[in-house]
């Protein structure tokens, strides 16, 4: 594997790509008016928006590859690697690329948001893809921000690019949320996957080795990121992924507190709890009542 290309600064990427660097904390790269170039994997210190409008070669996102189709926006991260292998060969690249780093939201209100905008953190195969109409939408984002780094940089230049990153951001969460919307199937299938894939983590016996099932153990099992997952079982359904895990917990519980002479302890450790107080605080939390004063009303019935 060909060594990682480190892109810590917009100054870094750009001199890679071979264009000016009009501002150090942000950028923006018309891949049209670029340079052939080589394929090359690299980490990202920035956030990296890529717009693409062509299929030009296998990506890899993390250990993902991912095909990418024509509109399709791409979001990287601080921290996380993205790129083609280098096949020796020259391309050109379309599309367009939004840089900005991290020091450019520092005592900004964007800078504290930047948590919500959780699809920075999605797979690449879980890619927005833009109708033409967001498409529009998405440029006219962009366009402002050229704009400024088209001038000189003045007293106003750092609120109007960070106003303009963060309308483009909050149209991008508009749009994953029709995404989702749209992706109805998808998402039921989703769903039933995921409640037969707690049925057969007890079932099996899988909780009492590797503990309670968490929100990471059953995106990766649905090959989800732990984030896309989250945010499409929440807008499916309006309760959380740990909250379904929850759920299934309690449901169990009740049976065996009404059906079994089990103790709470053997009740706990039985759906995967190393303690059985951790247990009883979450039953109690959930039902109002502990497992005790549970067991003891429906045997009175």
């Amino acid at each position: 594997m060909a060594e990682l290309f480190k892109a810590n600064t917009i100054y870094d990427y750009n001199e890679w790509a071979g264009v000016e660097t009009r501002h150090p904390l942000v950028g923006f790269i018309d891949f049209s008016t670029v340079k052939p170039l080589r394929h090359t994997r690299k980490y990202y210190g920035f956030y990296a928006v890529f717009l693409k409008d062509t299929k030009c070669g296998e990506l890899r996102y993390g250990r993902q590859f991912y095909d990418y189709q024509d509109g399709t926006l791409i979001f990287v991260a601080p921290g996380q690697t993205f790129g083609a292998e280098d096949d020796g060969t020259l391309f050109q690249p379309t599309g367009y690329l939004l840089m900005f780093h991290p020091d450019l939201l520092h005592n900004t209100p964007l800078g504290g948001l930047m948590k919500n905008y959780t699809y920075f953190s999605y797979e690449t195969n879980e890619a927005l893809h833009l109708s033409t109409e967001e498409r529009q939408i998405v440029m006219d984002c962009f366009h402002k921000i050229q704009y400024e780094l088209s001038h000189a940089i003045d007293q106003h230049s750092k609120a109007l690019i960070v106003d303009s990153i963060k309308m483009f951001l909050d149209y991008c969460t508009r749009f994953y949320d029709r995404q989702f919307a749209t992706r109805d199937n998808v998402n039921k299938d989703i769903l039933v996957r995921f409640e037969r894939l707690l049925d057969d983590y007890y079932s099996t016996g899988k909780a009492e080795r590797l503990g309670l099932p968490t929100v990471q153990y059953c995106a990766d099992a649905l090959h989800l990121s732990y984030n896309y997952f989250s945010d499409l079982i929440r807008k499916e359904t309006g309760v959380t992924a740990l909250g379904h895990i929850h759920n299934k917990v309690i449901d169990l519980a009740k049976m065996q507190l009404v059906a079994t002479d089990k103790t709470i302890s053997e009740i706990a450790y039985c759906l995967g709890f190393q303690y059985s107080q951790h247990f009883a605080r979450l039953f109690k939390r959930e039902v109002d009542c502990t497992p005790n004063e549970y067991r003891a009303q429906m045997g009175a019935y």
